[in-house]
């Protein structure tokens, strides 16, 4: 499966569905987040699992606003609608191959129970 586009009407009902998205944040611009692509292209044709989405900055602004992105490029990892990675920075293959296989491995239960943990410590 090739990236999607996302903008600010796709990218709630993207992000939220069961299942693994990354998001590229990124700019036409940005020498890095061009470097970047083809990388997380390779990813998105050997993962077709996982949806792989980019947001351009310059055009969907809102988006990189609402989750405090201040530089790019900027990678996040959402599964089954839960943010469990966001970090600026261009990654090498292998290093977004370990990410890929960190959140697959991920016990989305233990997760929920933190963030319900961390909410609660926090009210």
């Amino acid at each position: 499966m090739a990236t999607i586009d996302l903008t600010t009407d796709t990218f709630d009902e993207t992000v939220g569905k069961d299942g693994i998205v990354l998001v590229d944040f990124w700019a036409d611009w940005c020498g890095p987040c061009k470097r970047f692509a083809p990388i997380f292209e390779q990813s998105s044709e050997a993962k077709p699992e996982i949806v792989h989405a980019k947001v351009d900055t310059e055009a969907q602004q809102e988006l990189g606003v609402k989750f405090g992105v201040t530089a790019i490029p900027t990678l996040m990892a959402f599964r089954d609608g839960i943010m469990v990675f966001n970090q600026a920075g261009a990654l090498p293959g292998p290093a977004l191959q370990q990410l890929v296989e960190a959140v697959e491995g991920l016990d989305m239960d233990e997760v929920r129970t933190k963030i319900a943990e961390h909410e609660g410590a926090q009210g």
